[in-house]
């Protein structure tokens, strides 16, 4: 059996006012065939739970194309039409090339991608599903096409159209992408052997979900649900999609998909009880935050150590530029010592710093680069303690074994107001992304164990890598594009009503 794999993922925030160009992709992964496996080969994520169940199960793999890029604004019509060229390009082949086919018969018996499903382009809004509806059209009305989706996929009609089957993480952190990938691909060979017949139904509800972890309420709730649904003879799965918020699109809800062995009607009653059960907890995912003052107030009055303090509204992994200032102003300002913060976005100043070299003290201009809205400039002398290349391999069990490139990174130490020890210890990466594990901090000779505070950027993916280490986590909201406040956005294409931003609105019947 030969099933092809291959993958296009992009979040999109539309709030971002800089479009996303095809060089963001490039930059992140742009790789074909052989490179494709060898770069997945051995990873905890999508593709490389593809590959290791394929080798399980003596199944050929024939890798087609893959990239994707970090969250960023709406994708530019050009780049992804060169992108989704090439992902059309690389299956055709697998399907039309080869021995088999010489023969006669299909090149590849199925497709497992590995899509996203918040990608939002240039006059397309349903990235994914324009893509599944052009793979339908060149594999033809019966090869399976199993595809994975992120936990924060805007699932859509034309999505599941053109699917067999399509299956999301249920953990946020995507700790499980890997055994999504794994499940992609044993479903696609049971289907292709004609031991399953997937029926799937989608129920999308009308609601917007601010970032809200699988082990927090209500999503551990609705998880549950899910989970004692796939426990029932013929539920082949049940996930419930948060949909990705931070984008203005008619495409953007909540979701429930169920798969059934051979039944539609008990797809459609399992996807049907969890999206009601959903929409009776909503009230639940209403959280609030302290902003980054009291934030480090909290964390500064607490014996245990480390502190984590993620500031859930300047994430690099939803879309936010990673160089808002208002937390890393905070800490400044109350002289925190033993504190590291890792890491803030700036080239400039990570190349500022490489020019000096270790030792030298130089004045910056830290961050607040990209907007206001995220905080202004900080102005600072600054001491250049280390400067490192930014590589090192992912330790997170999310995405563990990845090799991560922040490119030329510095380690810093700024003064702060009080104590003469009050200086806070910033890492500056020249690559946009969000802080998924310690091993940045390694990298740069921080053990964070050992610290009072630990900042960062990201909403919950962190908490994969930092959870077992942080006696106490607290989340930092303040004005950004990642915010857990989502009546601050100017919504303007969302399909109305939509709660919580109506107050009115009814469930789908």
């Amino acid at each position: 059996m030969r099933i092809a794999i291959g993958g296009l993922s992009h979040e999109t925030n539309t709030f971002c006012v800089a479009p996303t160009e095809v060089g963001e992709f490039k930059a992140r992964e742009w790789t074909h065939g052989e490179a494709l496996a060898a770069r997945h080969r051995g990873v905890r994520d999508y593709l490389g739970g593809m590959l290791a169940a394929a080798s399980d199960g003596g199944i050929e793999v024939v890798p087609t194309f893959a990239t994707r890029a970090t969250p960023s604004g709406t994708i530019r019509r050009d780049a992804y039409e060169e992108m989704r060229g090439e992902l059309l390009a690389g299956l055709e082949g697998a399907l039309r090339g080869g021995v088999r086919a010489a023969a006669g018969t299909a090149g590849v018996d199925a497709i497992c991608l590995a899509l996203h499903g918040a990608g939002v382009a240039d006059g397309v809004d349903d990235v994914e599903g324009d893509v599944l509806a052009r793979v339908r059209a060149l594999a033809g009305p019966a090869l399976p096409v199993v595809v994975t989706l992120d936990l924060h996929a805007n699932v859509t009609e034309e999505m599941a159209r053109h699917a067999t089957a399509l299956l999301g993480v249920n953990e946020y952190p995507h700790v499980d992408s890997f055994e999504r990938g794994a499940e992609a691909m044993v479903l696609a060979a049971r289907a292709v052997e004609g031991r399953v017949r997937p029926r799937m139904h989608l129920v999308r509800i009308p609601m917007l979900v601010p970032t809200t972890a699988s082990s927090q309420s209500p999503v551990r709730e609705i998880n549950a649900r899910c989970r004692e649904w796939e426990g029932r003879p013929g539920i082949l799965d049940c996930t419930f999609f948060h949909g990705f918020a931070h984008t203005d699109a008619p495409v953007v809800a909540a979701a429930v998909v169920a798969v059934s062995d051979g039944s539609q009607a008990a797809a459609r009653e399992a996807a049907a009880d969890v999206a009601r059960y959903a929409w009776g907890l909503r009230e639940a995912f209403l959280k609030s935050a302290p902003g980054p003052a009291e934030a480090v107030h909290l964390a500064l009055a607490s014996d245990a150590r480390p502190v984590i303090i993620n500031e859930t509204s300047d994430n690099p992994g939803g879309g936010a530029p990673g160089d808002g200032t208002y937390l890393l102003r905070a800490l400044l300002d109350a002289g925190a010592a033993e504190t590291c913060f890792g890491f803030m976005w700036d080239p400039q100043t990570a190349a500022q710093a490489h020019a000096a070299g270790a030792g030298a003290v130089i004045r910056v201009r830290l961050g607040g680069k990209t907007d206001t809205m995220h905080g202004a400039t900080i102005e600072t002398d600054a001491y250049v303690k280390c400067l490192t290349d930014g590589r090192f391999i992912q330790q997170s069990p999310m995405g563990r074994g990845a090799r991560v490139d922040l490119g030329p990174m510095a380690r810093l130490v700024i003064p702060a107001g009080g104590p003469p020890d009050g200086g806070v210890d910033v890492l500056v990466s020249s690559v946009r992304s969000q802080t998924l594990d310690a091993e940045v901090f390694l990298l740069h000779g921080i053990d964070v164990a050992r610290r009072r505070i630990v900042a960062l950027k990201s909403s919950q993916h962190f908490r994969a890598g930092f959870e077992p280490i942080a006696a106490r986590i607290i989340t930092a909201d303040s004005p950004g594009l990642t915010t857990l406040d989502l009546t601050t956005f100017p919504y303007r294409r969302l399909a109305r009503p939509v709660w919580p931003l109506d107050g009115e609105t009814p469930f789908p019947r």
